[in-house]
């Protein structure tokens, strides 16, 4: 199923027929095709990429590259990336620029969720916060608990989080039990919690801004 966040983690997934090829990560899915739903657009085909990719950012550039080579050879002559910078150091900007497509702007997704200007605005007075998305709120354990070692070695936890002082939830719906499991979360790491309903941000936007 293409909303599965199981499935979205581990192996990614595709739907729409449409002329305009959106290569995203796995864990925009649920909100391209919310936002797709909503603009009553029909004119893209989405393919996401595994959203485990982000435990290894350094991969990213070369299978979004392959990705768009064969989305060339399946007959797309427009690709847009839903991908950020994501922790690939301009890697992967390198990689657009040399196959002559566009990625979202932003640094990451809690940047264009919470809009790129507003959240470099917040500047340092949120340097001490650690954020989760509705994705990662739904795959805290995939994402954060179990690739750290926590659920083995829970003492860690300080090493890991001390020098954070808050869990800030970017909320794209307003869902009461993934508020409940955000502030659970927050718990589990010892912070304190804040939720801050963004939508979808400039995720929209861009995807509003992209023609047939």
């Amino acid at each position: 199923m293409m909303t599965d966040p199981d499935i979205l983690t581990h192996k990614g997934g595709a739907a729409g027929t449409g002329p305009v090829l959106l290569i995203a990560c796995g864990a925009l899915a649920r909100e391209v095709l919310a936002i797709n739903r909503a603009n009553g657009a029909d004119h893209f085909t989405l393919r996401c990429l595994p959203a485990i990719l982000h435990n290894t950012p350094e991969k990213i550039p070369e299978v979004v590259r392959n990705s768009i080579q064969q989305g060339r050879a399946d007959g797309f002559t427009r690709i847009f990336i839903l991908y950020a910078d994501c922790g690939t150091g301009g890697l992967l900007d390198a990689v657009c620029a040399a196959e002559g497509v566009d990625r979202i702007a932003g640094p990451h997704c809690y940047s264009f969720f919470d809009g790129n200007e507003t959240f470099a605005a917040r500047g340092d007075e949120e340097m001490r916060a650690f954020y989760l998305t509705d994705f990662l709120v739904r795959q805290f354990d995939a994402f954060v608990w179990e690739p750290l070692g926590l659920d083995r070695h829970p003492d860690l936890r300080e090493m890991y989080f001390g020098h954070y002082e808050r869990l800030i939830y970017l909320a794209q719906t307003h869902d009461p039990d993934l508020d409940r499991i955000a502030e659970h979360c927050a718990g589990r790491l010892d912070l304190s919690y804040e939720r801050r309903f963004t939508g979808y941000g400039d995720l929209a936007e861009s995807l509003t801004q992209i023609s047939k």
